[in-house]
């Protein structure tokens, strides 16, 4: 990203965070409640049917490629053995995926203001470094798929605050505070992460989809949406 297109996603960044945090009744709060969002349990409910298109997935690992591949912004990350199959990006479908594993693409179009989605898949002893989250405007979730130990050995923390995940069950956080992950198990861990627009009220929505479109039209958001295409298609030099 140049560098006045970086100052104009900071200064977008900030106006969202500062209408957020002064408007919204749960700025500060960490982990969100499952039974919040009415769509998680559809989620839950059909989460061996999102794990069966999961495996079929690891069927070629090796052709998967490394989130830092995808995004500039994720360069940081690179050797952290952390790879991912994108579905969705800025809201925008990665159309070979979505045909490829179609019932997880069903289901995912159930769940409302979703900006981005894919398969999060952790290698083992692998370690994501403490960082922030960009965005205030969306809420992480995470769905566990296969997690080689349900305990602290393979877990997340946000802020002060360390969960683990558990097959079939969810994760719902603000990344915008420090959180990091890790898996110090030989096995992979893999999540269905999903991005979705934050509840709030009807004005402050309205800025917040609007902040988060101008978003997407930066050159290394188009540059990642282009990339997951690429490697969906197989056609990556």
């Amino acid at each position: 990203m140049d560098k006045r297109a970086l100052r104009l996603d900071k200064s977008l960044g900030r106006l969202q965070g500062n209408l957020i945090n002064r408007f919204s009744c749960d700025a500060d709060t960490r982990f969100f409640e499952p039974n919040q969002f009415p769509w998680v349990a559809d989620l839950e409910s059909n989460w061996k049917i999102i794990r069966r298109d999961l495996d079929e997935a690891l069927l070629e690992q090796e052709q998967i490629p490394y989130f830092s591949d995808l995004s500039q912004r994720q360069s940081r990350f690179s050797g952290t053995a952390w790879k991912s199959v994108m579905f969705y990006v800025y809201g925008r479908r990665v159309d070979e995926n979505c045909r490829r594993f179609v019932q997880t693409a069903a289901l995912l179009q159930r769940v409302p203001g979703l900006n981005l989605a894919m398969f999060s898949i952790l290698g083992g002893h692998a370690h994501i470094p403490p960082h922030l989250g960009p965005c205030k405007g969306v809420l992480r979730y995470h769905l566990g798929l296969i997690i080689p130990v349900e305990d602290e050995r393979c877990a997340i923390r946000v802020d002060n605050e360390v969960r683990s995940w558990k097959e079939g069950k969810s994760l719902l956080f603000d990344d915008t505070f420090e959180h990091e992950v890790w898996n110090r198990d030989p096995r992979c861990r893999a999540v269905l992460m999903l991005d979705f627009l934050r509840p709030l009220p009807p004005w402050l929505s309205a800025i917040n989809r609007g902040i988060i479109a101008a978003a997407g039209q930066f050159k290394a958001v188009k540059d990642f949406q282009g990339n997951a295409n690429r490697y969906a298609r197989g056609k990556v030099q």
